[in-house]
């Protein structure tokens, strides 16, 4: 088959398919989505804030199926994916990162640093979580996160730098999560960017995920499936953001019951694959494709 005919299923990973939430996982869910991803007329894209130490830690921890490409740290790092779950291979696009680095102005996290120096609402995430290319931090839960957002990018915006804020909670941890990277390297661009390497449609790439920092590609114009377990908060705002957009006919939410299923992470992403690819259901009725 074409490469513009197969499907781009990217998914987030924790809480997403990474079944690391209060919600209880259906048990055959994971087997189901290691099934989907053998099918040679779909490529599977994890797109996440994990580098790629913690996605290879999640695909040996909790027995994922090996991606064709990781987008890793919020979006300004995308890898082929090759090897075994067990022993993965990242091979980086580099050119992806010369692209989002106009942004800052041939800027990299130290310079960012010291321009946001005076946000002392911000609390700097471990060392690992810091990329020349994405600042991390942890805030108070009880903090405003779209006034802060607005205030930083005014903040970086004044000193000629492009930047996207993303704000989402880690409700795990009962903490507030900024990540601060290129305007141009959000998890859409990421997405967008691999879909036209490969020239496919937007009608045939979707994205699954949970969390606020999902809500941009949730709303995007991607075909978009948010998985059950989402707060329902994140729900609130996907829809409402949806509307405002007039992307809500591309945005469905797992309702479970499809195949048995609880909605919730990796039952919640194959759902809205059969919702929006139809011709996928038989894949999950039958085995797979070996390999």
């Amino acid at each position: 088959m074409q490469n513009s005919d197969k499907i781009l299923l990217c998914s987030d990973l924790d809480r997403t398919i990474i079944p690391n939430g209060h919600a209880a996982e259906s048990p055959d869910a994971r087997t189901l989505l290691h099934r989907v991803a053998r099918r040679p007329e779909l490529m599977l894209v994890y797109v996440t804030g994990r580098d790629e130490a913690l996605i290879t830690q999640a695909l040996r921890e909790w027995n994922l199926p090996l991606p064709k490409i990781a987008v890793g740290d919020v979006g300004t790092a995308i890898f082929d994916v090759s090897g075994t779950a067990a022993d993965p291979v990242f091979t980086p696009w580099k050119g992806w990162q010369e692209i989002i680095s106009a942004d800052w102005q041939g800027k990299k996290n130290p310079d960012m640093l010291t321009m946001l120096a005076d946000f002392d609402v911000l609390r700097i995430q471990e060392p690992e979580k810091q990329k020349d290319f994405k600042l991390s931090f942890y805030v108070d839960s009880g903090v405003d996160m779209g006034e802060l957002a607005a205030n930083i990018h005014r903040h970086l915006e004044r000193r000629g730098i492009r930047a996207s804020v993303i704000t989402s909670m880690d409700e795990m941890a009962g903490v507030g999560l900024v990540d601060i990277v290129p305007a141009g390297a959000t998890k859409v661009d990421a997405i967008s960017h691999i879909a036209g390497k490969y020239g496919l449609d937007k009608s045939r790439v979707i994205f699954a995920g949970d969390s606020g920092n999902d809500l941009p590609a949730l709303t995007s114009g991607f075909n978009a499936v948010l998985v059950k377990n989402a707060s329902d908060e994140v729900r609130s705002q996907a829809v409402a953001e949806s509307s405002r957009k007039k992307t809500d006919d591309r945005l469905y939410l797992a309702k479970g019951e499809f195949l048995g299923m609880n909605g919730n992470y990796a039952a919640g992403v194959l759902e809205g694959l059969a919702h929006f690819m139809p011709e996928t259901r038989h894949w999950l009725r039958q085995p797979g494709p070996q390999g």
